[in-house]
C-alpha cells in the first residue's frame, strides 16, 4: 500500500491539468526528434525498430537539478540513489543489474573498469546536454561489452547562438548551488564552457557533500569533415554513511575525460576518448586508520567506422574498435587488460514502409575465448498510423575489476567469475491514433547466464560474488503520451517485471532480486499564464519483497526574459523510502533560485 499522504497528493495533480487555459505557442513535436542511439546512424524517433527514448533536456534545464532526475521519468528505469542529485546511483534497465548498463557520452564508453557504481559518475554539468536517449534492451552488437540491459547516451552540443547563463540556487540542508555557462558561435565553429558547483551540508550526519563539475564542448565544419571535442573534469568528497553496510563512510572521486571524434569525408570518422576516475574510500571516516582504499582506473576507446550505400534503401555499416583498462588499486591490487572488436550492420528501410537491419560483431577479450554478438530487428507499418517492430540480440558483459578482486569486512570478489551472457528479445507495437496521442507497448524477454551477483548464507555472512544461472526476465513496456492544449504534455508510462532465477537454497542476493515488479510514472509539463513553465510527476513503484512506494516531485520556472527564477521541490509527500536497503533517502526538499541569460532571448 502507498503512504496515506501520497494517495492524499495524486488528486492534486487534477488540480494542476484543469485550469491550464493558456495557449502559447506549441514546441517543435518531439516524437520527430532525430536519435543516433540503438542504431550506426541517425534516424527520426518513429523510423527506430528497438524500444528508445528521447529526453530533452535543455529545454528544461530549470526544471531539473540534475541529469539524473530526467531518468526517473521512465519507469523501465530503475534509478538506485545512495544520495541525491546524482552524487552516487546505480541505475538498471528492464532488470538488469547496475553493471549490465552501458553508459555513453556523445557515443563514447563511461563505464568504469573498477566499479558498476561509478557508471553514472559523470563529469558533465547538466548545462552542457542537449538531451538524453535510453536504448532499451541489448545493445553489444554495436556497442560491446555491458550494453546487456541498456544504453543511456548522454548527448552535449553547444546552443545554436552566443550567450552567457549564470545560475544561483539555494534550498533544505544547507544546499547551494551555482552554475556559469557560456557558449560562443561565430561561422562554422561553436564552444561552450558549464562549470556547476553543488554543496549541501546533509539532511543527516555524514551525508554532506561538494560536486565541482567543469565540461567543454568544441564543434567544428570544415571540409575535411565535422570535428567534436569533449573536455571535462569533475570532483566530489561526500559523506557515505551506510552506503555500504553499517559503517560511517566517506568517499572521494575524481574524473577526468578528453575525446575527440574527426568526419574523413562523408562515409568515415575516427574517434578517440581517455577517461581516468579515481576513488579515495574511507570505511569509517572518524578512523580513517582502520580501512582506507585508494583506486585509480584509467580507459580508452578508438573507434574507426565506415559506411557504404548499396543501393538507394540499403545501406552497409562496418568498423572496428579498440580498448583498454588498468587499475592501480591499494586494494585491487594492479591490473589490466585488452580487447579489440570488428563489425558490421546491413540496414535496409524504406521509410513509413518497412525497415530491417542485422548485424554482427565478434570482440575478442585478451585471455578470454571471442564474443559473437549477432543482432537482428525488423519493423513493419501496418498504416500510418500503427508499426510494429520486434528484434532478438545477445549481449555480454565483462566483470569488473571489484568482481574480480575487492575485498573488505563485508564483501569478497572472485577472480573466477566468468563473463555474463545474455540473449534479449522483443516485440511491440507504436500507434499515433490522432496527431496529439502517442500509444507504445513492447513485451520483452531476456535469458542471462554466468550472471554476476553478491550472496551471502545469512546476515551475519558477508557478500561474495559468484555466477548465477538461468536468470531469466520477463516484462511488459507500456506508455500513452498526450498533447493536451498549446504546449502541454502528459506522459502516463507503466512497467511490470518478473524475474527467476536458478535454485540457490540458503543463499541472499545482494542485486539481481532488488527489481521493481511494478513501476508506474505520470508526467506533466506545460506553459502556465504569465509564460511560467510547470513540470510535475508522480512515480510509485513496489519492489520485489519490500513492499511500495511513492514519491511526488513538482518545479516551476519562468520560461522567456532575462531573469528566470525557479523553484523545485522533490519527494513532497515526504514519504520515507530506500532505494537501496539500508540506504534512507532524504525528505521533503525545495530548492529556489534564478538564472540571469545575456543576451535576452
Amino acid at each position: 500500500m502507498f503512504p496515506f499522504s501520497t494517495c492524499r497528493a495524486i488528486p492534486l495533480l487534477v488540480c494542476f491539468l484543469s485550469p491550464l487555459a493558456a495557449e502559447p505557442p506549441a514546441p517543435p513535436d518531439r516524437y520527430d526528434s532525430i536519435i543516433v542511439t540503438g542504431t550506426p546512424e541517425p534516424l527520426p524517433l518513429e523510423e527506430s525498430d528497438r524500444a528508445v527514448v528521447s529526453l530533452p533536456v535543455r529545454a528544461q534545464a530549470l526544471l531539473f537539478t540534475t541529469f539524473i532526475d530526467f531518468l526517473r521519468l521512465d519507469p523501465s528505469l530503475d534509478l538506485r540513489q545512495r544520495a541525491p542529485n546524482g552524487l552516487q546511483a546505480d541505475l538498471s534497465i528492464r532488470g538488469a543489474t547496475f553493471g549490465q548498463t552501458l553508459v555513453l557520452l556523445n557515443g563514447r564508453r563511461m563505464n568504469d573498469p573498477q566499479s558498476g557504481h561509478h557508471h553514472l559518475d559523470l563529469p558533465v554539468p547538466l548545462e552542457s546536454v542537449e538531451r538524453i536517449e535510453v536504448l532499451r534492451g541489448a545493445g553489444s552488437t554495436l556497442y560491446g561489452s555491458d550494453a546487456t540491459g541498456g544504453v543511456v547516451h548522454l548527448v552535449t552540443n553547444p546552443p545554436e547562438a552566443s550567450e552567457i547563463r549564470l545560475q544561483l540556487g539555494y534550498g533544505s540542508w544547507g544546499t547551494q548551488q551555482q552554475r556559469v555557462s557560456m557558449t560562443g558561435v561565430r561561422g562554422n565553429l561553436s564552444q561552450q564552457l558549464a562549470v556547476s558547483r553543488d554543496f549541501s551540508t546533509g539532511f543527516i550526519e555524514n551525508r554532506d557533500y561538494r560536486s565541482l563539475m567543469a565540461a567543454s564542448t568544441t564543434r567544428y565544419k570544415s571540409a575535411l569533415g565535422p570535428t567534436d571535442i569533449d573536455l571535462a573534469w569533475s570532483d566530489k568528497p561526500f559523506g557515505a554513511e551506510q552506503f555500504y553496510g553499517n559503517f560511517n563512510s566517506w568517499e572521494r572521486t575524481k574524473t577526468w575525460f578528453a575525446s575527440m571524434r574527426q568526419g574523413l569525408g562523408q562515409k568515415t570518422e575516427a574517434a578517440f576518448s581517455y577517461r581516468r576516475h579515481t576513488d579515495l574510500f574511507v570505511l569509517f571516516r572518524d578512523r580513517p586508520q582502520v580501512f582506507t582504499n585508494r583506486h585509480a582506473a584509467e580507459s580508452w576507446h578508438g573507434t574507426l567506422r565506415r559506411r557504404e550505400e548499396l543501393a538507394p534503401n540499403v545501406t552497409l555499416h562496418y568498423g572496428g574498435e579498440g580498448f583498454g583498462e588498468n587499475i592501480d588499486s591499494t586494494n585491487l591490487g594492479l591490473h589490466d587488460r585488452a580487447r579489440g572488436a570488428a563489425y558490421a550492420m546491413l540496414d535496409v528501410r524504406v521509410l513509413r514502409r518497412f525497415s530491417f537491419s542485422t548485424g554482427l560483431r565478434n570482440e575478442v577479450v585478451k585471455g578470454l575465448p571471442g564474443e559473437m554478438n549477432p543482432t537482428a530487428a525488423v519493423g513493419y507499418w501496418a498504416t500510418q498510423k500503427l508499426k510494429f517492430r520486434g528484434s532478438v540480440s545477445r549481449a555480454f558483459r565483462l566483470p569488473t575489476f571489484t568482481d574480480l578482486y575487492y575485498h573488505d569486512p563485508g564483501n569478497r570478489g572472485s577472480p573466477d567469475l566468468r563473463p555474463e551472457r545474455s540473449w534479449s528479445y522483443e516485440g511491440g507495437l507504436d500507434a499515433r491514433p490522432v496527431s496529439n496521442i502517442r500509444l507504445q507497448a513492447t513485451l520483452f524477454h531476456r535469458k542471462d547466464n554466468d550472471g554476476i551477483d553478491y550472496a551471502r548464507t545469512s546476515p551475519a555472512d558477508i557478500w561474495r560474488a559468484r555466477n548465477i544461472q538461468r536468470l531469466r526476465f520477463t516484462g511488459l513496456e507500456t506508455s500513452a503520451a498526450f498533447r493536451l492544449r498549446g504546449s502541454q504534455l502528459l506522459d502516463l508510462a507503466y512497467t511490470g517485471l518478473k524475474g527467476s532465477s536458478e535454485p540457490m537454497p540458503g543463499l541472499q542476493s545482494k542485486y539481481a532480486f532488488n527489481y521493481p515488479v511494478h513501476h508506474f510514472v505520470a508526467g506533466y509539463t506545460g506553459l502556465l499564464p504569465g509564460r511560467v513553465a510547470l513540470r510535475t510527476r508522480i512515480g510509485a513503484l513496489e519492489r520485489l519483497n519490500r513492499g511500495s512506494y511513492a514519491t511526488w516531485d513538482l518545479s516551476a520556472t519562468r520560461a522567456t526574459g532575462r531573469w528566470r527564477p525557479y523553484a523545485q521541490f522533490t519527494n513532497l509527500t515526504n514519504t520515507r523510502y530506500q532505494e537501496i536497503l539500508g540506504v534512507v533517502m532524504q525528505a521533503r526538499t525545495l530548492i529556489v533560485g534564478t538564472e540571469f541569460v545575456w543576451p535576452r532571448p
